[in-house]
């Protein structure tokens, strides 16, 4: 998933929600726990702790909670609590777990997947519902909500942004009803109130982590109707809570907090018998300052801090080192490598970077012109992996070697070469080219300043820098309006699949005026579809992972993507939160957090990667 990529109004949208707990606030409050109830004590079986909050902070703002519009890493984190589906990942190892789903069978083809349902899901206490009081989750409810996904303009005005992602030509049915809006979408099949059968048009590796995914969830259609696009209603850990206005307690600076409350009536417990979440609440806060977010956790106003750069960890490891040293220690340092890539895009509708040989040598010209190197050393100071790039997929994926995906390292000269054989022999006549970026804690700048530098140093061409907000980002991304742009891609599932689906050409509109959401570059090549394909319905790993590496291969030889690096983070936690899990996909689940001081060294005790 792309790490900001949607245009919302965040203030229209706060305004929104706010509107909504207005209206709902009050039944909330006089029927169960609520923005304006006390959470009940609760007293936890073996060696968890109910109660407190687990408090983070998030660079960028999140853009929509409406499942089907949600195609931001921030906004996928929160709504991934507020929202569940049929299954869920585990968060240590990305493997397939239960959710609503407690059990479900494949046929022998791989076409058709049953599902049943557990009994006594309930969605969120909620004013949409008689008495305010959420109903229980039928199989009748994951079929509306499919359609809803498969739905081309929801509410006649809001755009279906996940269909490309999901159902489309995976769904049998999905396809005719997303174009007609009309009738149903034949392959989502109703058996009874708790059994569900979802047909597919050929046997598919991914279908299932689809599942997983925020658009695959199931929502209330009272809550749809009341709510449209603010919905805020499901059946996960939390609810939404509320807008929190607060201040820095060391600058005295606003700093607005969105505060999320445990479902008390949530379905899930762990092996002891105690129903999940243990959080009272979860408190996030929006600002892209590291320096900020340091201080803070230093005071302990924050709990975690995830993407610190190295400098930034030695600093503190060296002011600090009593805190990591202590036994048990109050802080807690992690480094991991992350299912994220880092790269610009090329819109391949400019006629300077188009499909013809010219605009291929040009992109190629650039790919090589950068010092990776130097860019991970200086701006990143090490906190990143890449040099001698390969693919868009990062090595993070087991048994899927990209390191024989053929890149572009370093080459001043070829890229002088391949320049001047493009008719601009040392930059001469080469136009000034714009990169559209978002300033990201201000990280992105210092990377895109790093690029600017380099270009003109060893291609003698002019790079432009456009600081934009995420929306503006988004939008000409998707338009094609302007030269180049910043993105970046964090798995949606542990498959290569879901990175070479950016470059599938089937998802380019054929009309040039309409957005193109998922492949914004515009690639299209056959020879990669027709490989692409054959990943997708491969009927063994090595046949799948071996297409998907030629489909790879294929791409980086065409160059629509400036690859810059793959992803790495280091990751700072207080000693007493515990089961908070990393993965490389930044998959979190919050009801399995819980806040205990440790009581023995907490590497014995396998502190923050616990299991309920």
């Amino acid at each position: 998933m792309p790490e900001v990529f949607l245009k919302f109004d965040y203030l229209d949208m706060k305004r929104a929600f706010l509107a909504v707990l207005v209206a709902s606030s009050f039944i909330v409050g006089c029927t169960g726990p609520g923005p304006s109830t006390k959470p009940e004590k609760l007293e936890a079986k073996g060696p968890r702790t109910y109660g407190g909050s687990f408090k983070l902070n998030e660079r960028d703002e999140f853009q929509t909670l409406f499942p089907y519009s949600i195609i931001d890493a921030v906004s996928h984190r929160i709504a991934s609590q507020i929202y569940e589906g049929l299954i869920k990942l585990n968060t240590k190892d990305l493997s397939i777990e239960p959710r609503v789903a407690e059990s479900w069978e494949v046929s022998p083809d791989g076409k058709v997947y049953t599902f049943h349902l557990k009994k006594g899901v309930m969605f969120h206490d909620d004013s949409c519902f008689p008495n305010g009081k959420g109903r229980e989750v039928k199989a009748q409810d994951f079929k509306y909500s499919f359609e809803l996904l498969c739905t081309k303009l929801i509410n006649d005005s809001i755009p279906n942004l996940m269909f490309e992602r999901t159902f489309k030509d995976k769904v049998v049915g999905a396809n005719a009803f997303y174009e007609s809006g009309t009738g149903e979408v034949e392959g989502v099949k109703v058996i009874d109130d708790y059994t569900l059968e979802i047909h597919l048009i050929q046997a598919s590796s991914s279908f299932i982590y689809i599942m997983a995914y925020p658009a695959a969830s199931v929502v209330a259609k009272e809550a749809v109707a009341s709510y449209g696009a603010d919905l805020i209603v499901g059946s996960g850990p939390f609810m939404f809570g509320t807008f929190l206005e607060d201040s820095d307690e060391l600058t005295g600076e606003p700093i607005e907090k969105l505060v999320l409350l445990r479902n008390p009536n949530y379905h899930e417990v762990d092996s002891f018998g105690n129903q999940l979440p243990y959080l009272d609440s979860v408190l996030i806060s929006f600002y892209n300052s590291q320096k900020r977010e340091l201080a803070l956790f230093q005071d302990h106003e924050l709990d975690m801090i995830l993407g610190l750069p190295a400098e930034s960890v030695r600093d503190i490891v060296e002011q600090q080192i009593a805190y990591f040293e202590k036994k048990p220690p109050i802080f807690i340092l992690e480094r991991s490598a992350d299912m994220s890539s880092q790269f610009y895009e090329f819109n391949l509708s400019n006629p300077l970077f188009g499909k013809d040989e010219k605009g291929l040598k040009v992109r190629q010209a650039i790919s090589y012109a950068i010092d990776r190197d130097k860019l991970i050393e200086k701006v990143l100071s090490g906190e990143a992996y890449g040099p001698g790039i390969h693919g868009i997929t990062p090595p993070s994926f087991r048994e899927y070697d990209n390191s024989k995906i053929k890149g572009y390292d370093f080459n001043p000269e070829k890229a002088k070469a391949l320049l001047a054989a493009a008719g601009y022999p040392n930059g001469e006549n080469f136009p000034t080219i714009k990169l559209e970026l978002n300033s990201g804690g201000f990280r992105n700048t210092s990377v895109a300043f790093q690029v600017q530098k380099q270009l003109s140093n060893v291609l003698n061409i002019n790079l432009e820098l456009e600081i934009v907000p995420m929306s503006k980002l988004l939008d000409d991304r998707k338009y094609a309006r302007g030269d180049m742009f910043r993105s970046a891609w964090i798995a949606d599932y542990p498959s290569p699949e879901n990175f070479l689906l950016l470059m599938y050409g089937k998802n380019v509109p054929d009309d040039p005026k309409e957005p193109s959401i998922l492949n914004t570059p515009r690639y299209q090549n056959d020879a990669f579809d027709k490989l692409f394909m054959e990943g997708v319905t491969g009927d063994s790993l090595t046949t799948r992972y071996a297409a998907f590496a030629e489909a790879e291969q294929l791409m980086m030889n065409d160059a629509p993507l400036l690859i810059l690096w793959y992803d790495e983070q280091y990751r700072l936690i207080q000693s007493n939160v515990q089961n908070f899990r990393i993965n490389a996909m930044h998959y979190r689940d919050y009801s399995e957090v819980y806040i205990q001081e440790p009581k023995v060294d907490a590497k014995e005790a396998g502190a923050g990667d616990g299991g309920s």
